[in-house]
């Protein structure tokens, strides 16, 4: 990569690992609930290129991505010629800077390869869930008028070639780059990732060889014209209610985040950090990817999808240092790993997000995967992601029941229905403030302004501080029961039903009710080889919690309805629950 903008870069030797001494993270002041993070170490205003820029020049000959089951090994070097190479060829397509390219695969080395690419020439990187069908995939395209979709062929049960074809039959009749589609009309160019795309399509291997040296002038040229502040990547949210929007982030949003991330679990250059999340979420690509690349770690990917025995193996055999979960799939590993022992004592550290913690499965983790330092993670998509993380010697129990502190350069504030800051020790609603906040929901300013103001990204999550700055996600603003004029916290109910000794894990929400407003529901799934019985978990519940709390109707289940990063999809158990009462 050519050296530019040298007064802007900042090279990755400044961006070290550094102990963030928990002194340095400011408690709220004077009881109010509102912090402000440390101001060092300072902001990095750089773009994507630029950061992989340096980790080249300072790792070069290092793994940079380990790919396990498409046996693909590449080190800085490498990457950063398939890089440029791939940039050449999205060039010769006729992609200019700002255009927007879909990427819809599991968790594939092309995945990565697109997302540098991209960057590097200017082009917006539009994920796509690979868990998406016919109407999404629509909508979604059409949203951010995507010029460029690269896919997969297929995984598992998505037949996503299929599907392009069925939402664009054009693709049977046209050249490869020439698609003139009726219902996708801004779709120019299909890339599959198979040396046999069919008709109208460019092989991901074409693509790579497309452009030749006309277009490797140009990378130069444009990466001059390169702003930290351009958008970059535009991530669609998982909504409960209507459709998705497209959360649009910065160079700047994202690699600062990713670094103050990786700051908080002591990554070096050292390191090999296993990533069997979702490439398509920040947490796969910010915290993952750029966290990796940021402080010049090994990326390892044990496979496009999840499985625990898949990533145990690639956590033993590539000796890894750390590795990125939700609870579900630590439990997954830790289950595994009592059928099949590994080696894991190169672990070290990692990070569990995306749900509560129980205190059960972070002492599990600590000591069968030897994760000493995991630490536990909060935030969203439109704040790139993280908020609040904790640290990786703060107390067992504030790693399961608060989401940490708050991060470096942003402020936090929970207010009440009103707008007013509450005191400490309140719920309230989350709102942060910071160089992390998208820069909007793109081409909505309707709802960009209504979950932006004055500078402040509105989370809708229900959050109480204590006195040292620790945060705990209580709720959500729209999960919380109104039942008889009591205000019902979801998560309250949860937290004592998870103490009880046969309940693997359990959701509550609430239903209508034609006299009290909303009556309480509570999902449970037993632990493995155990008899759980509805009544006999209502009957746990009574002299423990106030008896309007207690769950009306208990249902024991096999599984949650869940996103694919693992969330609990309330709105999904509660509209199952209506239709089996109504039935």
């Amino acid at each position: 990569m050519s050296i530019l903008n040298e007064s802007l870069a900042t090279r990755i030797s400044d961006w070290a690992p550094q102990t963030e001494k928990t002194t340095d993270t400011i408690a709220p002041q004077d009881g109010q609930s509102y912090v402000r993070g440390p101001s060092t170490p300072p902001l990095a205003y750089i773009t994507i290129p630029q950061l992989l820029r340096d980790a080249v020049s300072r790792f070069g000959p290092r793994d940079a991505v380990v790919f396990s089951e498409q046996n693909i090994r590449l080190s800085y070097y490498d990457l950063d010629r398939a890089v440029d190479e791939l940039a050449s060829g999205l060039l010769a397509l006729g992609l200019e800077k700002g255009d927007r390219v879909g990427v819809w695969s599991p968790n594939r080395f092309e995945w990565v390869l697109t997302q540098f690419a991209t960057a590097r020439v200017g082009l917006v990187l539009v994920n796509i869930n690979p868990a998406y069908r016919l109407g999404e995939l629509e909508y979604a395209l059409n949203k951010v008028a995507c010029k460029t979709i690269i896919a997969a062929k297929s995984f598992k049960t998505s037949d996503y070639a299929g599907m392009l074809r069925n939402l664009a039959p054009e693709l049977e009749n046209c050249e490869p780059g020439r698609l003139r589609s009726a219902t996708l009309p801004h779709l120019r160019n299909v890339i599959i990732m198979d040396d046999q795309p069919g008709p109208g399509a460019y092989s991901f291997e074409e693509l790579r060889k497309l452009g030749g040296p006309a277009q490797q002038l140009r990378i130069p040229e444009i990466d001059r014209t390169l702003s930290p502040d351009d958008a970059i990547n535009i991530q669609f949210t998982s909504g409960t209610t209507g459709m998705p929007k497209g959360a649009t982030l910065s160079h700047y949003n994202i690699v600062n985040n990713a670094r103050f991330v990786t700051d908080r679990i002591r990554l070096s250059e050292t390191d090999r950090l296993a990533i069997p999340v979702p490439l398509y979420h920040c947490f796969g690509m910010v915290m993952g990817v750029l966290g990796a690349i940021g402080k010049g770690a090994t990326m390892v990917f044990p496979g496009e999808g999840f499985d625990a025995a898949q990533t145990l193996d690639a956590l033993a055999k590539e000796r890894c240092t750390a590795v990125y979960g939700v609870p579900t799939m630590f439990v997954a590993m830790l289950e595994d790993l009592g059928d099949t022992p590994r080696d894991l004592s190169s672990l070290r550290t990692g990070i569990m997000a995306g749900a509560p913690c129980p205190v059960e499965v972070m002492q599990r983790v600590n000591c069968e995967m030897n994760m000493k330092e995991v630490t536990i993670c909060y935030g969203m998509t439109e704040t790139s992601p993280v908020s609040f993380q904790s640290f990786v010697d703060d107390p067992t129990e504030k790693r399961c029941e608060t989401v940490g502190r708050v991060h470096p350069h942003l402020e936090i504030k929970i207010v009440d229905p009103d707008g007013r800051i509450v005191p400490v020790g309140t719920r309230g609603e989350l709102c942060t403030r910071g160089y992390s906040v998208m820069k909007g929901y793109w081409e909505d300013p309707e709802k960009t302004a209504e979950s932006i103001v004055d500078g402040w990204m509105h989370t809708g999550d229900l959050a109480v501080f204590d006195e040292e700055g620790f945060c705990s996600i209580v709720g959500r603003v729209k999960d919380m029961i109104i039942r008889g004029g009591e205000n019902i916290y979801p998560r309250e109910i949860e937290e004592y039903l998870m103490r009880h000794p046969k309940v693997s894990d359990v959701q509550v929400f609430g239903i209508p009710h034609d006299t009290l407003g909303e009556e309480v529901c509570a999902w449970a799934i037993a632990k493995p080889g155990v008899e759980l019985g509805e009544e006999e978990l209502r009957e746990s519940l009574k002299g423990q919690i106030a008896h309007f709390k207690i769950p009306r109707h208990v249902r024991i289940v096999d599984e949650l309805p869940m996103t694919i990063t693992g969330k609990p999809q309330k709105y999904v158990m509660r509209e199952k629950m209506v239709a089996e009462l109504v039935a």
